[in-house]
């Protein structure tokens, strides 16, 4: 007899056959994301001498840059459809990865790269409000959070190859031939979603504009859930920034070390995160937030300790945990809370959050790692604090979880 914790063996028949392409597409893309961005503050700031304060502030140029971006592909994924939003964006991609690779490689000027950065990320982002209003589009509604941890699981089965891949590569070549790498990884999701992803919805009447780009911000439930979220995001942009600087110029981990703790995160989803979505369904959202973001609290305050490896791979498992319950719940609040023809916008809305919170969280992380790296305790402390006063909100926002499950 099937448990809730066992992947059931009609576990493909559940779902329809347009998420397992998302899902696989996430895969590719993951890989080529995390082969590469996770280690341009490392080239920044080895290579090219580029201060910590100095990182944060180009990472929060880039986020603000893909954030408008994601805004107003969210209305185009509710006025042109999903699909062709996601060929437009997955061409730009490869070209940018081309043209990141080139500059990295002749030692263009530093402006010139973070430009490209900003355009890459943007385009990336673009593409996020399209995919999720089309698992949503597909998903059953009473599967929804079981659908969205599928597609975490692709997306991170791919952040469990890259970083890896990445540290390993990055030891005895060049920076650009990541990007090369990457730009080839993204031509083969481009090549699944040509041939293979169908159109979930053919889109509506309504014109793209100023209005309609911000109109999902009028729900008071959406705007408050994602302020609630921003906090919680700033806490886990720092896992791909500060965290690199931090194991690897203060540490001592080597390059490939820290794309090993990258790696486990990933391993771990891959293995832990349908299961716990399953088990997931029978407690309310309120639950698994609170839970999640006290985990990500606890993980985060234990990096001030690290130097040990093991400490270090630890402390993953623990923010990994807090990952596995937020991810799927967050994105399943956000999809039920919208309706058919504004899913683009809502799930850009929130990813208007995330991005905003991926940026400035590596910014206070890069300050406060420039002058307190030997007390690493505000560094990391300052984290945690962030993940409580994030659990306490979602504590306070149960009722409308209640609502929308």
């Amino acid at each position: 007899m099937t448990t809730i914790l066992e992947i059931p063996r009609n576990i493909y028949k559940r779902h329809p056959p347009g998420v397992w392409i998302i899902s696989l597409v996430g895969v590719l893309n993951s890989i080529a994301v995390s082969l590469s961005l996770p280690f341009m503050a490392l080239y920044l700031y080895r290579e090219r001498d580029v201060s910590m304060a100095m990182v944060g502030v180009i990472i929060l140029i880039c986020g603000l840059a893909a954030l408008v971006s994601q805004l107003v592909a969210g209305t185009i994924a509710d006025k042109l459809g999903r699909r062709p939003l996601l060929m437009a964006t997955m061409t730009a991609c490869i070209l940018l990865y081309f043209c990141m690779a080139f500059s990295i490689g002749y030692s263009a000027p530093v402006p010139l790269i973070i430009l490209i950065w900003a355009a890459l990320r943007s385009t990336f982002s673009m593409q996020r409000p399209a995919f999720q209003s089309m698992a949503v589009d597909l998903a059953p509604r009473e599967r929804m959070t079981e659908t969205f941890g599928i597609l975490i699981i692709g997306g991170n089965l791919g952040f469990a190859v890259g970083p890896a891949l990445g540290g390993y590569l990055a030891d005895w070549l060049s920076f650009a031939w990541l990007f090369g790498l990457g730009a080839f990884v993204i031509g083969l999701a481009f090549v699944l979603v040509t041939l293979f992803l169908k159109e979930s919805f053919k889109g509506s009447t309504e014109k793209v504009s100023i209005g309609a780009i911000l109109s999902a911000g009028k729900n008071p439930q959406l705007l408050y859930f994602t302020l609630t979220c921003f906090m919680l995001y700033m806490v886990s942009g720092q896992l791909t920034s500060t965290l690199s600087v931090y194991t690897v110029s203060y540490a001592g981990f080597t390059t490939a070390q820290f794309g090993t703790l990258l790696t486990l995160n990933g391993t771990l989803i891959t293995l832990i995160q349908y299961p716990a979505t399953r088990l997931m369904s029978r407690f309310p959202l309120s639950s698994a937030l609170v839970t999640g973001s006290l985990l990500y609290a606890m993980g985060y305050l234990t990096l001030t300790w690290v130097g040990p490896y093991g400490l270090a791979l630890m402390a993953i498992a623990v923010i990994t945990s807090g990952e596995i319950l937020c991810t799927p719940s967050i994105m399943t609040v956000v999809g039920k809370l919208a309706s058919t023809n504004w899913r683009g916008r809502y799930m850009a809305f929130l990813g208007m959050g995330e991005t905003l919170g991926m940026s400035l969280g590596p910014l206070l992380g890069g300050f406060l790692l420039d002058r307190f790296a030997a007390q690493p305790i505000f560094v990391w402390g300052v984290s945690a604090l962030l993940a409580v006063g994030a659990a306490i909100s979602f504590g306070l926002l149960g009722r409308q979880f209640k609502n929308t499950s």
